[in-house]
């Protein structure tokens, strides 16, 4: 009993680190500096100071969705290194678009990549359900906001092309 209880610990632990890790790599790429604020940015787009609590309720839910699939799956099962890749991948993904976008200026790239952040993010949901129905519709905020971003990234790709390296 003691041994359940302390892996479910771990497991908690461990979904709540992986979600403040790629919130704060994802975080130390976004620069709101000069070349983002010189970008022409559609009138709908939320102000700045809203992404920030945006991204954690995501990141809360992602590692509570995380955690609720993994508890739910045998341990060292096919089924949890699946979920785990698709979270590794998913948050690779979640943290290049930032770097896409904000560090080399390639919102064009950026674009592109939405795409495999979306899809990702479709594929996590697909296979959580089949352990934790809650797990995957706990993502669905997240697969909403990235939506809303590709329908942003393309509008600023719209206004501001073409991009250049350099």
């Amino acid at each position: 009993m003691m041994a359940a209880k302390q892996n479910r610990l771990q497991l908690l632990a461990g979904a709540g680190l992986a979600a403040i890790a790629v919130a704060g790599l994802g975080a130390l790429t976004t620069q709101l500096g000069p070349w983002y604020y010189s970008l022409s940015l559609p009138k709908w787009k939320p102000p700045d100071w809203l992404f920030g609590p945006a991204w954690t309720v995501i990141f809360g839910l992602a590692a509570a969705s995380g955690f609720i699939a993994l508890s739910r799956s045998p341990r060292h099962s096919a089924v949890s290194a699946r979920i785990l890749a698709l979270f590794a991948i998913n948050g690779t993904l979640n943290i290049l678009w930032s770097v896409l976008f904000f560090r080399l200026h390639r919102p064009d790239w950026a674009l592109l990549e939405v795409l495999l952040l979306w899809f990702s993010i479709a594929a996590l949901m697909a296979v959580i359900s089949r352990a934790s129905k809650l797990a995957s519709l706990l993502l669905l905020p997240y697969l909403l906001w990235v939506t809303f971003a590709a329908v942003l990234n393309y509008s600023v790709v719209q206004l501001n092309a073409p991009f250049s390296s350099g």
